[in-house]
């Protein structure tokens, strides 16, 4: 049975989609950017959206019984090469261990102010040991 969860942002029911859904032990995170969703504000720093985006990510991850350990593909969304130092920088904090199969590219996303839009696939118990 797929299980749907949500991160409560409005985007989600607006457009249609789930933060996250569950089919199996595989879990699919859709495209997250950095909005702090308890605000609704976007931080202007790309670092700052890249952590926010990352930590909305692990919250649906962990509703669905797994974690950032088990993220096995990630897809980065940059919206100019600038950012991507202090991107950088925070991705390899996160996944420097995990190392999941990631692709990146430069592109347009749906407001000016987001910086970064990532999405990840899970495997439950990708990560353990």
């Amino acid at each position: 049975m797929v299980k749907r969860i949500s991160s409560g942002s409005p985007f989600e029911t607006r457009i249609g989609y789930s933060r996250a859904v569950v089919d199996r032990d595989i879990v699919y995170v859709s495209g997250t950017t950095g909005y702090d969703y308890a605000r609704m504000e976007m931080p202007e720093d790309a670092a700052a959206q890249t952590r926010n985006t990352l930590g909305t990510i692990e919250k649906a991850l962990k509703e669905a019984g797994s974690g950032l350990q088990d993220v096995v593909r990630v897809r980065y969304y940059l919206t100019d090469m600038a950012d991507y130092d202090a991107i950088v920088q925070v991705l390899g904090e996160t996944f420097s261990e995990i190392r999941p199969a990631a692709t990146m590219v430069v592109c347009g996303l749906t407001t000016p102010e987001m910086k970064i839009e990532i999405e990840v696939t899970a495997r439950i118990g990708a990560g353990s040991p």
